[in-house]
């Protein structure tokens, strides 16, 4: 017990010193974010500038890009990847990808790999990333697949495992049987907005 008490001020210290893996860099007042990801990102369900990025462009005040593709997989959004980050330069991607390999019965590891190799790229371009885990296809309680926050601590980034299983998994928040509505989308972008100030971009 005297040895912990001895220990315990350099344990504080050592603590008080670490990056916390929910940091990132505060973006600047003209930043680019690029939001990444397939249908759940372009906004399908949703009214003219209802998607989830234009909501979310006007409450970071930061131009935000919207580069959903609808029905892709991890394997494709990682082609497409590389060429968006070099021509918008963001500072900030935000991703949510993966839900069409699920609906594809594609391997979870496969996805895993995909989405690790894309926030690589974006990391080794000084971008900072933060993720939303996506549900497995269930008919009973939503919850983000495993590998998301399994992935999220091993890569250092921010995730929410919760916003995207209470909306897909609330009726009245979604517009068909996988895409949120107007409603939906509004509470996609309000999340992103909290966990961005949490984490120090805002």
């Amino acid at each position: 017990m005297t040895n912990l008490l001895l220990f315990l001020p350099l344990l504080i210290t050592l603590a008080s010193c670490s990056k916390s893996s929910d940091s990132l860099s505060k973006l600047p007042d003209q930043g680019v974010i690029l939001a990444f990801g397939d249908s759940l990102t372009y906004g399908t369900g949703a009214s003219p500038q209802r998607d989830y990025p234009s909501v979310l462009a006007r409450l970071t005040t930061r131009q935000v890009v919207n580069a959903g593709r609808p029905g892709e997989i991890s394997s494709e959004g990682l082609r497409r990847l590389p060429d968006l980050l070099d021509r918008h330069r963001p500072d900030l991607l935000i991703l949510i990808h993966g839900g069409n390999d699920m609906l594809r019965r594609i391997p979870p590891e496969h996805t895993a790999e995909n989405l690790k190799q894309m926030i690589t790229l974006a990391k080794n371009r000084q971008i900072g990333v933060v993720m939303l885990g996506v549900p497995a296809p269930t008919i009973f309680w939503l919850s983000s697949a495993g590998f998301y926050q399994s992935l999220a601590e091993a890569m250092d980034v921010p995730i929410d495992l919760e916003t995207l299983p209470e909306v897909l998994g609330d009726n009245n928040l979604k517009s068909d049987m996988i895409h949120p509505n107007d409603q939906g989308y509004e509470r996609i972008a309000t999340q992103i907005h909290g966990l961005l100030v949490n984490s120090g971009a805002l």
